[in-house]
């Protein structure tokens, strides 16, 4: 019991009072592993790749949709002659609903 007691004294005294908090107390020496280089924002070997192309069609593809299906419905609500004849208020959030859901992965 007495060496366990021990043990809890030096670490409790193990670092000074006036050490700083945050990541001014982190040295560079002090860390157990090594950082990986930071990844490059752009590889030339991406545009060989058919993901790469693919994952742009799809992006076009949905931007297209979404833009047209709201567009048009905001244009059919203001261009209705009567406001019960159109999808109204409800009907746009709808669509920006549904449309902006398809557009997530």
């Amino acid at each position: 019991m007495e060496g366990k007691e021990e043990d809890v004294r030096l670490g409790a005294n193990k670092y000074s009072e006036r050490q700083p908090i945050g990541t001014a107390a982190q040295g560079s020496e002090d860390k157990d592993y090594k950082e990986p280089p930071p990844a490059p924002l752009f590889e030339p070997g991406e545009l060989k790749s058919w993901s790469f192309y693919r994952a742009g069609i799809a992006e076009f593809m949905a931007t297209f949709l979404f833009l047209y299906v709201t567009i048009l419905t905001v244009m059919g609500y203001s261009g209705a002659t009567s406001k019960c004849a159109s999808v109204g208020i409800q009907g746009i959030a709808w669509s920006f609903g549904g449309a902006g859901t398809s557009t997530r992965r």
